[in-house]
């Protein structure tokens, strides 16, 4: 899906050094971040005081849903060193993590994995830093 993504300066930012160190000091790790760094061509740059509360900025605590099981789940969009599938923190590198990032509540997405094409809808932005004024989150 091609939708127009929201990011904002300072999640470009971070995530532009989260790219650079990651292709200086990590093997095999080209097409993830060619993913990324496409991501963030693509998208359109906002102040931090001007991303819109609907948007999935880094930080963001979200309901998922999964088309195909009707599942809902939380997770929270976070830079690969906190990443903890067991408390829900969803990398930024990872496939869902890319695919969510930017996209507001009522877009789906999809992405390739092993068994097929997942699909999921995004059901509520439960915390955006923005929005609750932490623009440095």
């Amino acid at each position: 899906m091609s939708r127009t993504i929201f990011i904002t300066c300072t999640d470009r930012e971070r995530l532009e050094k989260l790219i650079q160190t990651e292709e200086e000091f990590v093997p095999g790790s080209k097409t993830h971040l060619t993913e990324l760094k496409s991501e963030l061509k693509r998208a359109v740059i906002v102040e931090s005081q001007a991303i819109p509360e609907d948007v999935i900025t880094m930080r963001s605590q979200v309901l998922l849903k999964d088309l195909s099981s009707n599942e809902e789940m939380v997770c929270t969009l976070v830079y690969p060193d906190e990443a903890d599938m067991l408390e829900g923190k969803i990398s930024v590198l990872a496939p869902i993590g890319m695919a969510i990032l930017g996209y507001r509540e009522n877009d789906r997405v999809e992405w390739a994995t092993p068994g097929g094409i997942a699909q999921l809808q995004i059901e509520k932005i439960l915390f955006q830093p923005e929005s609750s004024g932490h623009y440095d989150l």
